[in-house]
């Protein structure tokens, strides 16, 4: 079980194939979900269009700003497996003085790489998700992401903990 502060913004970590969008669509208000696959397939019609990217992404992230603005609670479902990736998330929500949380799927690789293969649709290539899982074991070896800003880091490393995880937003608290 993870308490999450209300609001807050969910960074979510993980190789393409890790569960990162099951998990959002299991645990989240669709409208509280900001995808950079459906930002792209907004910019480009293709959400594996990795040419939409940059403007997939100024898009996202000025949606985000806009709801933390508002403070509402947003879920962030990108690999983020660099530091530069989380950075610049983490640093929108600092500025608007919302905590911000990490749930990170470091999964066994094999588990990741097979789960990739059998998406629909969205199977990225192999020498990309073994980038995405060689960036993310850095960024949990170097620091565990205890560097980056954010007010807690929750790892999962089980197909177990994935699928058995469940999350508890504390009581929104009086505006300000």
């Amino acid at each position: 079980m993870i308490l999450l502060p209300n609001p807050c913004l969910v960074v979510l970590v993980g190789a393409a194939g890790s569960g990162k969008s099951t998990l959002a669509a299991r645990l989240f208000d669709p409208d509280a979900v900001l995808s950079s696959d459906a930002h792209r397939a907004l910019v480009a019609g293709d959400e594996t269009d990795q040419a939409a990217t940059n403007t997939a992404f100024s898009i996202l992230h000025r949606r985000l700003e806009r709801r933390l603005a508002e403070r509402r609670t947003t879920v962030v479902d990108a690999t983020n497996v660099t530091r530069y990736a989380r950075r610049s998330l983490v640093r929108r929500a600092v500025a608007k003085d919302i905590p911000a949380v990490a749930i990170v799927l470091a999964l066994e690789p094999t588990i990741v790489r097979a789960r990739n293969a059998t998406r629909q649709g969205r199977i990225v290539p192999e020498s990309v998700v073994s980038r995405q899982l060689d960036d993310l074991d850095r960024s949990l070896r170097h620091d565990g992401l205890a560097t980056d800003g954010l007010t807690a880091v929750h790892v999962l490393r089980t197909a177990r903990e994935l699928d058995e995880l469940e999350i508890e937003v504390s009581p929104t608290p009086p505006p300000r």
